[in-house]
């Protein structure tokens, strides 16, 4: 099991639980929810640099030679990112404890309220593909970093873990 396995795959289980938290605002509260949803943001960005390489190989074959499985999973992992942006850029702009703890009072806008909501429904849809997509990898490298299970090289069908 390399260390960058392992590492991305405890990356990725802290990451899914902090979306899941972040998901339902009256489960930990407000300042919670807007805190552990900017800490969140850290660790997709880690998540990105941890997978720079397949995203580089991806995109420099995606229309010469690749599979369909990947590039379906290139797609999505695109729309996935541009879903977070929205949900953070949304959420920054209706944030009632993060912003204004840090002096930024920002004007109330219902439109970002919507555009959250939408978001944030919309990610958990493309969050369920996105893990359907790396499910053998994800249980593969769990056998081995908890079970120490040595099988198989952990591989997803896919080219690669992103």
């Amino acid at each position: 099991m390399s260390t960058s396995n392992r590492t991305k795959l405890l990356l990725d289980i802290g990451t899914f639980l902090a979306f899941l938290v972040t998901m339902d605002p009256h489960f930990s509260g407000l300042a919670i929810h807007e805190w552990l949803s900017i800490a969140l943001a850290g660790t997709i960005v880690v998540h990105l640099l941890l997978n720079w390489e397949w995203i580089v190989n991806v995109t420099k074959r995606l229309f010469i030679k690749t599979t369909n499985g990947t590039r379906f999973n290139y797609v999505l992992n695109w729309l996935l990112f541009i879903d977070g942006i929205l949900i953070m850029l949304s959420g920054i702009m209706i944030s009632e404890s993060a912003m204004p703890a840090l002096g930024i009072l920002l004007p109330v806008n219902s439109a970002w309220r919507s555009l959250h909501d939408v978001s944030a429904n919309l990610a958990l849809i493309i969050m369920g593909l996105h893990l359907a997509m790396h499910w053998n990898w994800i249980v593969t490298t769990f056998k081995r970093v908890f079970l120490g299970s040595p099988g198989k090289p952990a591989v997803t069908g896919i080219e690669q873990e992103a």
